[in-house]
């Protein structure tokens, strides 16, 4: 209160100057950021306590916690294990699963663009978007819970879905007819079901509610799978033009649009992963062929810039299911991001190198990953 009481020495009227001292207080650097109290840029105790529960719990430390760094045994590797497990235990660890996936796959972007209510009425009488939203923090949470292999966000045979979503995937008959809404885990026998890409949340997150775009949907496929986010486009690039001579499907009208040589440098690595998703509508239902009186057949075939073929979801499936290093990797640097609250470059890539390989030593399992990223020094870093 030193501020408001020189305000007040200077005339300033009382509830001006209070205004005044909470100003102050909120443009602090000890409000804004979690702690800035370091060692050498090692974080301390507090600080690395901090660190963790704001992490897992997105909130202050707990007793417990607070405890471990007052005594400073967090600073050792077998305490600061076990109060992450912990953490992780908690039904409060709720908000890591949410807040990571809307971070890493854009969850919160989940009905910024609404699917037609003519077109997808089912959306909306089903609840699909919680729905959806529930599915994927479902598959997380156990991967989580059961330290299962983090590549199941990939090729997992199974998922956790409702009455509602078993009918938006052709699976109600997979489904008890009592309690419709309860979610159950359910084997996928469907090869083009599994992992996310196979997820309403993901399908509807890519598209824009009235159509698909293989555009769209492949910069998402490489920015939050593949982890190699595309170039943004030229100034000078035309835009695609619906009514090419000759185009009759949306694969003819990107290969018109991919002649311009600047069009084809990056296009041919978007375009693939996007057809792949092709079969899938707005909302992730299943079609075969385009909407309208031409019913144009769907051709979700491609080829990877690496060289890889696919025909079809199920095969690109395949195909990321084999790249399990480079996925690690990605994941980690995701966590780290979101752990840290800042991004990490290239001067960042030997301590990401290290967890990822670590994680790789112990089997690519998610709940190993977690603790691993807490326990490197890029963590217990400013």
């Amino acid at each position: 209160m030193a501020i408001a009481g020189k305000r007040r020495a200077a005339g300033v009227p009382p509830e001006a100057a209070l205004q005044d001292a909470l100003k102050a207080v909120l443009c602090s650097p000890a409000f804004l950021y979690i702690s800035t109290d370091t060692d050498k840029d090692r974080l301390n105790a507090h600080a690395l306590a901090s660190r963790l529960s704001y992490f897992l719990w997105s909130t202050m430390p707990d007793e417990a916690l607070l405890k471990q760094a007052q005594s400073g045994a967090l600073l050792r590797d077998e305490v600061l294990r076990a109060e992450t497990r912990r953490l992780l235990a908690s039904p409060r660890s709720k908000v890591f699963v949410e807040g990571f996936l809307d971070s890493w796959l854009n969850l919160r972007s989940l009905g910024d663009m609404p699917p037609d209510r003519d077109g997808f009425g089912a959306y909306y009488w089903d609840d699909l978007q919680n729905a959806m939203k529930t599915e994927t923090r479902l598959l997380m949470r156990h991967l989580l819970d059961e330290n299962k292999s983090l590549h199941g966000f990939i090729d997992a045979r199974y998922s956790f879905i409702n009455k509602p979503l078993a009918r938006l995937y052709g699976m109600a008959n997979a489904m008890p007819s009592a309690g419709g809404h309860v979610f159950r885990k359910v084997h996928l026998a469907d090869p083009r079901r599994g992992g996310l890409l196979g997820q309403g949340s993901i399908l509807t997150v890519s598209a824009n509610g009235i159509e698909t775009s293989p555009v769209t949907r492949g910069v998402w496929m490489l920015e939050n799978i593949f982890g190699t986010p595309p170039a943004p486009p030229p100034d000078d690039v035309p835009a695609l033009d619906p009514d090419v001579r000759g185009a009759k499907s949306m694969r003819d009208l990107l290969t018109k649009h991919r002649e311009s040589p600047a069009c084809m440098s990056c296009h041919r690595s978007i375009d693939p992963p996007g057809f792949a998703l092709e079969n899938f509508d707005p909302i992730g239902r299943w079609r075969a062929n385009y909407p309208g009186k031409s019913a144009v057949a769907i051709d979700a075939s491609g080829e990877l810039t690496t060289g890889e073929k696919f025909t079809d979801i199920a095969g690109l499936r395949e195909t990321l299911a084999k790249r399990k290093p480079q996925f690690t990797r990605f994941l980690t640097d995701c966590l780290l991001t979101y752990s840290c609250g800042r991004k990490f470059d290239a001067a960042d890539r030997p301590q990401i190198d290290a967890i990822a390989t670590a994680v790789a030593q112990k089997g690519h399992r998610l709940r190993d990953q977690v603790e691993l990223v807490v326990l490197s020094e890029a963590f217990r870093r400013r």
